[in-house]
């Protein structure tokens, strides 16, 4: 057991007029997740601290924060590669609700603008709908997003128009309209086709560097650019 030294951004709308930190001490093991550390800070410091979190197995994503100035799953972060002093704040980019807990509608209008569902209207066949494995393998990467925000939060296009549809939302638009048992590519091509659509991306790769899935979110925008360039 180590003794790990945490500073955790805190804002209580109720009673602070803007956000500081605050110090916590913890001890844990080097495999201990960031995640175990909060709650530890909250069942036993402060019951006041804000945070969301759900799985706690990188599957649900809400437990998305800035740990030591990246954009991390506090469940997959372990103490050992962040080291003992570790600073704890919500992801950038969005309106401070409460600690670390930030206002994600805006990340869910834009997600909801692409269609983001499956849509086929041909009658449904006796078993599943067949695809090719290489067809497949176009949109696995796509699919296994987490909607965790990670790379919308990071992303400098994001920060500087609030109606960019963001990297997060191009990447599902993808999924689908690389799906070839899909029907609503035209649809989401015309969604997506605007001046806050790809062409927004400059290409900085801070998504790719920020997603906890490892997803090549910068390619996948590229190729949407490349898709709405043979319209």
């Amino acid at each position: 057991m180590q003794k790990i030294r945490f500073r955790i951004k805190r804002f209580n709308p109720a009673k602070d007029r803007r956000p500081h930190f605050e110090d916590f001490t913890v001890e844990a093991e080097p495999e201990t997740p960031v995640l175990d550390c909060l709650h530890e800070i909250k069942w036993h410091q402060d019951g006041t601290l804000a945070f969301r979190r759900s799985c706690g197995h990188a599957i649900c994503g809400s437990c998305a924060m800035t740990i030591n100035g990246q954009n991390r799953l506090a469940c997959q972060t372990l103490v050992k590669n962040v080291g003992k002093n570790i600073i704890v704040e919500p992801l950038r980019s969005f309106p401070l609700e409460k600690d670390l807990i930030v206002n994600l509608d805006r990340f869910y209008e834009r997600f909801y603008s692409i269609m983001p569902y499956f849509v086929n209207n041909s009658p449904p066949p006796d078993t599943e709908r067949i695809q090719w494995p290489e067809d497949q393998e176009l949109i696995d990467e796509a699919a296994s997003c987490i909607l965790c925000a990670s790379c919308t939060s990071s992303c400098p296009s994001f920060w500087a128009d609030d109606d960019y549809i963001g990297p997060s939302a191009l990447l599902k638009a993808y999924r689908f309209i690389f799906d070839t048992r899909d029907q609503a590519q035209k649809e989401r091509l015309a969604l997506i086709n605007t001046s806050k659509g790809p062409w927004k991306c400059h290409t900085i790769f801070n998504c790719n560097e920020a997603c906890p899935k490892d997803i090549d979110i910068t390619n996948a925008i590229a190729r949407l650019k490349l898709k709405l360039n043979d319209l």
